[in-house]
C-alpha cells in the first residue's frame, strides 16, 4: 500500500518506509510545505517495490518495522544500481544502531519526533544527502569522460606508435636493400650501424604499440629484445659471441629508453666488432641495475680492451654518438681502465628533470 501527496512532476520524491500510518501522514504533511513530494510503503517489501519502479530522489527508513528493522531492508536499497540517498530513522538514541545504519550505507541518521523541529532537521538532513548524491553523480560523470577521454588519446598514441615503428621498419629495410648494392666495405659497415640505430629506436615504439604502455617502457624486456635482434643481425663464423643480459624490470620514460637505446647498442656493437680476434667465440654481458634513485648500465667484455684516448678504428661517429646521448641523459660514463677487456658504465637519475 502506498499514497501520495503533493505534484510528484514537480517536488523532489521522497519514500518514507514506516509500518505507522499516522507518522506517514504526518511526514506527507509537513515535508510537503517545505518542498517534498512523499510516498508511503509499510514495509520494507513495499519499499524496495517502489523503488524497483525508479523515480524515487530519497529514501527515510524507519528501523522498527513489522517483522523486521530497517537495518534488514538498507542492505538491499544500498544494492541498487544508482541507489537514491537514505535517511535511517529510529526513536531509540543506541548509538550501536546509527553505527550499524552508517556502515551500511546510510547518508544519515535521525532520531524520530513528531514536533516541527524534526521535520525541520529531516528536510534538512535530505537536502545534504541530495546535494552529496548530486556531487557523487557528477563526480562519476566527470571520472568517465576523464576515462574515455584518455582511452581515445591512449588509442590515438599506440596508434602513433605503430606508424613510427612500421615508417622506421621501412627506412630499415631501404637502407639495407641500399647496403645490399654496395661493394664498399666501408659503406656496407656503415650502413649496417645506421640500421642498428633506426632498429634501437624502433623498438621502443614497437613496445609502446604492442604492450598498450603510454610514456614509459620496461627496461630489461626491451633490452632483451634490442639485444636478440642485435646479436641475430651481427653474429656470423668470423664474430660467433653472445650477449647475455642481466637487468632487473625498471620502468623508464620514453625519451630516456631510446637514449639508453642507441647507447647500448652502440656499445655491444664495438664489442662484437673489435673485442675478440676474428673466429674466437667470446661474451658481451650487460647489466642492468637500479641504485637508490638511479639506473646504472654496464657494457663489458673479456677481450683485447679500448683505450679512449687511443685514435678511433672507424669514422668516430659511434663515439661521438655516446658523447652525445649521455650527455643528454645527464649521466656519468667512463671506461674501467683496470678491467680485463673493456667496461662501460653509464649512470644516470631516474627522476624526471634530473
Amino acid at each position: 500500500m502506498s499514497t501520495s501527496s503533493g505534484d510528484a512532476d514537480a517536488l523532489i520524491r521522497i519514500l518514507y518506509i514506516d509500518d505507522d500510518e499516522g507518522l506517514a501522514l504526518l511526514m506527507q504533511k509537513n515535508l510537503g510545505r517545505r518542498g517534498f513530494s512523499v510516498e508511503w510503503a509499510e514495509s520494507g517489501a513495499a519499499g524496495l517495490a517502489r523503488l524497483g519502479k525508479g523515480g524515487i530522489d530519497a529514501v527515510v527508513l524507519d528501523h522498527v518495522l513489522a517483522g523486521e528493522t530497517g537495518l534488514d531492508i538498507l542492505p538491499c536499497i544500498t544494492a541498487l544500481p544508482d541507489h537514491p540517498p537514505v535517511i535511517y530513522a529510529t526513536g531509540s538514541d543506541d548509538t550501536s544502531i546509527a553505527v550499524a545504519a552508517l556502515k551500511a550505507g546510510a547518508d544519515d541518521y535521525m532520531l524520530k519526533g513528531i514536533s516541527a523541529d524534526y521535520f525541520d532537521l529531516i528536510a534538512a538532513a535530505l537536502e545534504q544527502a541530495l546535494e552529496r548524491a548530486r556531487f557523487r553523480r557528477e563526480t562519476a560523470q566527470a571520472q568517465e569522460v576523464i576515462r574515455q577521454q584518455r582511452d581515445l588519446a591512449e588509442m590515438l598514441l599506440a596508434e602513433v606508435n605503430h606508424r613510427i615503428a612500421n615508417s622506421l621498419g621501412l627506412v630499415g629495410a631501404l637502407i639495407r636493400m641500399q647496403s645490399s648494392m654496395t661493394k664498399d666495405q666501408v659503406a656496407i659497415d656503415a650502413l649496417h650501424e645506421t640500421q642498428m640505430r633506426i632498429n634501437a629506436i624502433a623498438s621502443v615504439h614497437r613496445r609502446l604499440y604492442t604492450n598498450r604502455q603510454v610514456g614509459s617502457v620496461q627496461v630489461d624486456e626491451y633490452l632483451n629484445s634490442l639485444l636478440t635482434e642485435l646479436e641475430a643481425s651481427m653474429r656470423d663464423d668470423k664474430r660467433p659471441h653472445r650477449i647475455v643480459l642481466t637487468a632487473r624490470p625498471v620502468n623508464l620514460a620514453t625519451d630516456k629508453v631510446i637514449t639508453l637505446g642507441l647507447i647500448v647498442s652502440e656499445l655491444v656493437t664495438n664489442a662484437f666488432k673489435y673485442a675478440y680476434p676474428d673466429g674466437v667465440p667470446g661474451e658481451i654481458r650487460v647489466v642492468v641495475d637500479q641504485t637508490d634513485e638511479a639506473l646504472r648500465v654496464i657494457v663489458e667484455d673479456d677481450g683485447a680492451g679500448f683505450d679512449p684516448e687511443s685514435p678511433a678504428r672507424g669514422t668516430g661517429l659511434g663515439t661521438r654518438i655516446l658523447t652525445a646521448m649521455a650527455a643528454s641523459l645527464k649521466s656519468d660514463f667512463a671506461y674501467d681502465p683496470g678491467h680485463d677487456g673493456t667496461k662501460a658504465t653509464l649512470v644516470f637519475s631516474l627522476s624526471e628533470g634530473k
